[in-house]
């Protein structure tokens, strides 16, 4: 049986990043008291260009390519992502075999006290995500939305620096920073249905590394995975990457799980929604049906427009 002493871990550099990795390390250390766990910082495309909308800079898996490649080549073990940043086509080297239990998967709205249903009219409202702006404008066509970009913390600062009346971001990063008391509400899935995987931590790592899949397997949370990998099988299914107007949401209860999707176009104006109840074995069957059901109600026209306008 192999034994080694060390697993590196490739991570991006953002404190939220950083935060997730350590989680990973630390629940390998304190299980493998023998094991030594380091982390390997690696800057991404993502990380790189942050005076463009990611919408605009194209492209998929703008926050993993270079952390991937990094393993392919052998010098990372695993890599701990957001699952919301990781593309459907992995390479063929690699898979996904573990997502941790997932945080909450909501948006939050961070403002100067007040909530979405009573900020101002023409209210600023800062958003990294054209779903999130497709949503909340077809609620308040009123709304001017600013393009935000770089880290968590750089995020919820512009709030008081850019003159800004709202921040839209999602609820788990600032509750695993610990920033919870800077939310002022907590977005319903009615009004912001979450992106693809949010929430969900995912380690990723390489085939045929058995002993690196054996010492990770610990940290998989079935349900967090079966739900995660529904909403995934509609995204691949409808082609979308990590920056168009796409949500999905799948709760799983008892042997049922029940998915929701939405395809809406960035003004706002039109949202295609349905979802589909099923067979909880059946999770990622059900990914692609209701993403035919959405291409079939249109959601392939709002897609091809909105990768023509970027």
């Amino acid at each position: 049986m192999e034994k080694r002493k060390e697993i590196r871990i490739g991570t991006r550099a953002s404190q939220l990043a950083l935060w997730q990795a350590n989680w990973v390390k630390q629940s390998l250390e304190s299980r493998y008291k023998d094991l030594t766990v380091t982390l390997t910082k690696i800057k991404t495309t993502g990380d790189k260009i942050l005076d463009v909308p990611l919408a605009r800079v194209g492209g998929k898996g703008l926050f993993v390519k270079e952390i991937e490649e990094a393993m392919v080549d052998g010098k990372i073990d695993i890599a701990v992502h957001s699952m919301k940043d990781v593309p459907t086509d992995l390479p063929d080297m690699l898979h996904l075999p573990v997502m941790s239990k997932r945080e909450d998967p909501r948006d939050a709205l961070l403002s100067h006290g007040q909530t979405f249903a009573i900020l101002p009219k023409g209210a600023k409202v800062g958003t990294s995500s054209l779903r999130r702006q497709a949503q909340l404008l077809h609620l308040r066509p009123d709304l001017k939305m600013v393009t935000l970009r770089g880290n968590l913390d750089t995020r919820i600062r512009k709030l008081g620096t850019d003159n800004l009346d709202a921040v839209i971001l999602a609820a788990a990063g600032i509750r695993r920073m610990g920033w919870s008391d800077k939310i002022t509400e907590l977005l319903s899935t009615e009004i912001s249905l979450p992106a693809i995987g949010q929430g969900a931590i995912g380690i990723e790592c390489r085939r045929d590394d058995t002993w690196v899949n054996n010492q990770i397997a610990f940290l998989l949370h079935p349900e967090t995975f079966e739900a995660v990998s529904s909403e995934r099988a509609l995204l691949k299914r409808l082609e979308g990457g990590c920056q168009v107007p796409i949500a999905a949401y799948a709760e799983i209860q008892d042997h049922t799980i029940r998915l929701r999707g939405l395809v809406g176009s960035v003004d706002g104006k039109t949202l295609i929604r349905d979802e589909i109840t099923g067979p909880r074995s059946q999770g990622d069957a059900i990914g692609v049906e209701l993403a035919e059901r959405l291409l079939k109600a249109g959601a392939g026209k709002i897609l091809k427009e909105v990768y023509e306008q970027q």
